[in-house]
Parts: structure tokens; sequence; C-alpha cells
């Protein structure tokens, strides 16, 4: 491949993000949620492994949610009426978005929470 083929790739990459961010509430919701960790993670001076964490989770959880994004658009192309099989094929991402959510959200309480609690007296 060409330079000029790479280069649109990335910004074909960029247009999902600009998607993404502009058509799904939720994935706006992660965005929110992942600058105040990354800010919390700043201000608590979190060691190189803690902030690895947090970063790892936070690009775990919004990839998934592109990724879930992505399923219901194919789901919907493919199946337009409502069809049972395909709600549970939607169903299904959704249910990993949220199991990915639930272990990122794990991480930052046991990362965040003995940090939060040395500062109080």
């Amino acid at each position: 491949m060409n330079i000029k083929n790479r280069i649109r790739s990335f910004g074909y990459a960029f247009k999902g993000i600009a998607l993404m961010f502009h058509n799904q509430p939720n994935f706006c919701i992660h965005l929110s949620i992942s600058v105040i960790a990354l800010s919390l993670s700043y201000f608590l001076e979190l060691s190189r492994a803690e902030f690895l964490w947090i970063v790892v989770a936070i690009g775990m959880v919004l990839s998934a949610e592109i990724f879930n994004t992505a399923i219901e658009k194919l789901t919907d192309m493919v199946q337009a009426n409502q069809d049972p099989k395909a709600a549970k094929v939607k169903d299904l991402a959704a249910a990993g978005v949220l199991v990915l959510a639930i272990t990122a959200l794990s991480i930052g309480l046991i990362i965040f929470i003995p940090r939060i609690l040395e500062l109080l007296p």
C-alpha cells in the first residue's frame, strides 16, 4: 500500500470517531468519564502502572462502544424490520460494553479509593 492509502485509512478512522462523538450519547458519556478519570489520575499522582491500567480501561471501553455501534448499524442494515434474532445480537453487543464498563469502573475504584482515602483527615 502506498502512503496516500495509509493516510486515507486514518482519515476514515477519525471520521468514525467523529461520527461516534456527534451521534452516540453513550460514547460522549464514556468520554466525559474518561476525562474525569484522567484528571483524577493527574491530581492523585498515580504511579505509572496505575495510570497504565486507567488508560487501558478507557481505551477498551471506548473501543467496545464503537464496536457495539458498528454491530447495531450492521444488524439494522441486514435486518431492517423488528426481528427477535437481530434484537438478541444487539443486546449481546450492548452487554459486552456493559461488562467492560463495569470492569473499568472496578479498576478505577480499586485504584482511586485508597488514594482518595489517603487525602482525608
